[in-house]
């Protein structure tokens, strides 16, 4: 069975049915200019110069990691920073994953985080590090098994922001040995600027989340409270590198960008103003994901002891406090699944902003591609 987050729209076949906004008329999505005759992945058309350099800068960050936000420093070939992985990329499933009998996204799941969120569906691969360690070039030769064996569409990178160097030397050394298929970066969008630089020209379609919005909120869940400004940043990056999503006539996607946002219990107000950023400042064009596949998992709701706090000289003396050693659940006030109406919000704001390209979910348990 696939997991919840294996269940989100990575890809989907264009819909055949027209959307109408207070724009006017919109065509199909499968439609110029949203439709390619041919596709040729990035990375192929790089050129030698241009590969080595890129080659020299990622073993320059793994030598002074300073590539994701956490701007931690280390020399990776030595010790760790934030994300506890090392020179070699700590990878926890490699398969092809599959839709509605297509023949799948390559899909790559590497563990480790530079992120915790207290909510993460995939807590066990993000957080516990389970998996076999990696080279670059023994996770790019993986990349031409499952092109050649798996005949998938893609090559799925999947929490790629912590190994962003590892994973550019893959490609460019899987490009050398025939890989032909397009890439897709799988991120949270807590990357750095200078991330997506050196992931420029490798990376056909960014498949980015954009999580929530104030800085209280990704404090506390997230525990990055620089997340929000980061996504923007990220975002705008990504979207002027390869534009809005595009298909081939076979409904497949090739390149382009696709927003995710998962609804969270309470949140539709943040979510409303992640769809208005998308729809002023990125392109009302874009491809938007809203999903309500959100259900407690990590952290959220496990039990914990209270701890007595010591009252404070402006307490009330008759105040009631919780008894030390009670319990209380952990996150409670999203340990729930979101209603129909916290996403409707969220979908109705994405529409009166402008947005009309969503990626509804599929009607069975795999990947829509």
């Amino acid at each position: 069975m696939a997991s919840p987050f294996m269940r989100h729209c990575l890809l989907q076949r264009a819909p055949s049915v027209p959307r109408t906004t207070h724009l006017g008329q919109r065509r199909l999505h499968l439609a110029p200019p949203f439709l390619l005759d041919d596709y040729t992945p990035r990375y192929l058309r790089l050129s030698s110069r241009d590969a080595a350099k890129k080659r020299s800068l990622a073993y320059a960050h793994l030598r002074n990691c300073n590539l994701c936000p956490r701007q931690c420093g280390v020399n990776r070939h030595e010790t760790t920073g934030m994300c506890l992985i090392g020179d070699k990329a700590k990878v926890n499933v490699i398969a092809p994953h599959f839709g509605e009998g297509h023949n799948g996204s390559g899909a790559v799941f590497m563990s480790g985080c530079n992120m915790r969120c207290i909510f993460c569906q995939n807590y066990d691969i993000s957080h516990q590090r389970n998996g076999m360690d990696l080279t670059p070039e023994e996770l790019g030769d993986w990349y031409l098994k499952l092109q050649e064996v798996g005949n998938v569409h893609n090559i799925n990178i999947v929490t790629p922001e912590h190994v962003v160097p590892q994973v550019a030397l893959s490609i460019l050394h899987a490009a050398e040995l025939g890989l032909r298929v397009p890439i897709v970066y799988n991120t949270s969008s807590y990357d750095s600027l200078a991330s997506l630089e050196l992931m420029d020209g490798l990376v056909d379609i960014y498949l980015a989340d954009f999580k929530v919005w104030e800085p209280s909120t990704s404090k506390r869940l997230l525990k990055a409270d620089d997340y929000a400004m980061t996504a923007k940043e990220s975002i705008k990056a990504m979207h002027k590198q390869v534009g809005d999503l595009c298909f081939t006539g076979d409904g497949i996607a090739k390149v382009g960008v696709l927003i995710r946002h998962l609804v969270m219990p309470g949140k539709e107000a943040e979510g409303a103003e992640i769809m208005r950023f998308l729809a002023s400042e990125v392109s009302a064009d874009c491809f938007v994901n809203i999903m309500e596949q959100y259900h407690p998992d990590a952290h959220v709701g496990k039990k914990r002891k209270r701890r007595k706090a010591p009252a404070s000289d402006g307490e009330r003396q008759d105040q009631i406090l919780p008894e030390e050693g009670e319990e209380e659940v952990r996150y409670s006030d999203i340990n729930r699944a979101v209603t129909n109406e916290e996403v409707s919000l969220v979908r109705k704001a994405a529409m009166e902003a402008g947005l009309w390209r969503f990626c509804d979910p599929p009607k069975h348990d795999g990947f829509a591609i």
